[in-house]
């Protein structure tokens, strides 16, 4: 009699055990396989940039032409022998004072997803896009578009044509190397400031 009892099975313990499997694995695979853009995984950054007005760089080079150097030289030099180091310095920390007078001061947003040849105009036809869109009116939609669409082809061209300038002379190896660095956005300055915030180019 003992031989031929069939041994008890608890249907629900089993079922209440592969749910329970069921709800792990499908919370592995959840947490595994989720997708969070890079935008939401980073936070936005807060930086100081300097923003060059019309006019900042002929300010700059006045007063570059009526700063009297020598005094520099002279101040950095005891009997025949000069310290570089005091001269340097002192040359660089007076062209960063004329800098900031000529240059305004901002606090920008930079995000992950940002591109590198945004500018000011084309965050301005964005704000205008959208602006048209909230508001319903279709033919200001539609011409804010095409506004837009030029606005981020000649930015576009115009980056590329300055990545392509620093490959010009395979023999300057800085050039090359701040192609490189634009191309890789390496340390590089955010460029969602208004308009050009690189050091000016004196005319030669």
């Amino acid at each position: 009699m003992l031989k031929n009892q069939q041994p008890s099975f608890d249907s629900s313990k089993s079922c209440q055990s592969k749910q329970t499997q069921n709800r792990k694995y499908q919370d592995v695979m959840k947490h595994q396989f989720t997708y969070r853009p890079l935008v939401r995984r980073s936070k936005p950054v807060l930086k100081q940039v300097k923003t060059w007005p019309a006019g900042a760089i002929s300010a700059l080079q006045d007063c570059f032409e009526c700063t009297d150097w020598n005094r520099f030289r002279e101040a950095a030099t005891n009997g025949n022998s000069m310290n570089l180091e005091v001269y340097t310095t002192s040359v660089t920390s007076y062209i960063g004072k004329c800098i900031d007078d000529v240059t305004v001061s901002k606090t920008i947003t930079t995000r992950s997803n940002q591109k590198l040849w945004m500018t000011a105009e084309v965050r301005a036809l964005l704000k205008l896009r959208d602006s048209a869109f909230r508001a319903g009116d279709k033919e200001a939609l539609r011409t804010a578009r095409a506004k837009l669409s030029r606005a981020i082809k000649g930015v576009k061209r115009t980056h590329a044509q300055r990545i392509h300038g620093h490959f010009q002379d395979s023999g300057d190896f800085w050039r090359i190397w701040q192609g490189i660095q634009a191309i890789t956005n390496y340390k590089t300055t955010p460029s969602a400031c208004d308009s050009d915030t690189s050091p000016p180019r004196c005319a030669e």
